[in-house]
């Protein structure tokens, strides 16, 4: 699967800066570009959408589709909310996730309205940014396919939106391991992790290890399997869910 084009919208340099960098650092995930202006975000969009159209002419600077917006709310030209209303209104479809200190009501459930998948409050460290990514690109890998098999499927691909934060962790769990379980099994699709590989390669133990997959595979983000060969009673492994 191709990696996840991500166009990062925030007026503030700096914040722009650590933002993309965060980008760099997940797997599955590449900066599309930074845009500090609404209107200039649009032009990147529309570019993008351009370039991805059947039949488009090829062009020097033509730019590859773009296929996530991590959207400031507060921006100097308009606000995170009206941008993806034009967008919509446009027929630009590219997900969303809001990425802002806005924590008023009514903005929260304008952006649920518009479709916007996560909302990330500032200030925030970069466990809780790369859980809340992970879970996007869970989501998306699930729906790659032009077509869903069933019920189930559809179920556990918006289940895997609904990341913990690390306050929602069962008891003992903290969101930077949860994200860190989260790489290490992504890196190792497609063969899957037994609790015990698990908690070797990140020096948790067994039981730790363990809680932290099933806790994956309750929230859809990962799936359970068993594994035979081996003498004796076969083993429980894990797997990245859509890998």
């Amino acid at each position: 699967m191709s990696a996840i084009r991500v166009l990062v919208v925030e007026d503030e340099p700096l914040t722009a800066e650590a933002h993309a960098a965060y980008v760099g650092r997940l797997e599955g995930f590449e900066l599309a570009g930074v845009a500090h202006t609404g209107s200039a975000a649009i032009r990147a969009l529309r570019a993008a959408a351009g370039a991805a159209q059947p039949g488009a002419a090829p062009s020097d600077d033509a730019q590859p589709g773009i296929d996530l917006i991590l959207l400031d709310v507060n921006l100097p030209d308009t606000t995170g909310i009206e941008l993806c209303r034009h967008l919509r209104a446009s027929g630009i479809e590219t997900d969303v996730i809001a990425v802002t200190a806005v924590r008023d009501a009514a903005v929260v459930r304008s952006a649920v309205s518009l479709g916007i998948v996560q909302y990330l409050i500032k200030p925030f460290t970069f466990a809780s940014f790369a859980e809340k990514l992970g879970a996007y690109r869970d989501y998306h890998s699930r729906l790659a396919d032009s077509v869903v098999t069933d019920q189930s499927e559809i179920d556990s691909s918006f289940a895997a939106l609904r990341s913990s934060s690390g306050g929602d962790l069962p008891k003992g769990l903290t969101a930077a391991t949860l994200g860190q379980v989260r790489e290490v099994l992504r890196g190792a699709a497609p063969a899957g992790l037994s609790a015990t590989e698990l908690g070797a390669r990140l020096s948790l133990s067994r039981v730790t290890a363990r809680r932290y997959l099933e806790h994956l595979t309750d929230t859809g983000a990962a799936v359970r399997g068993q594994r035979y060969g081996a003498p004796g009673r076969p083993e429980v492994e894990y797997r990245a869910a859509g890998r």
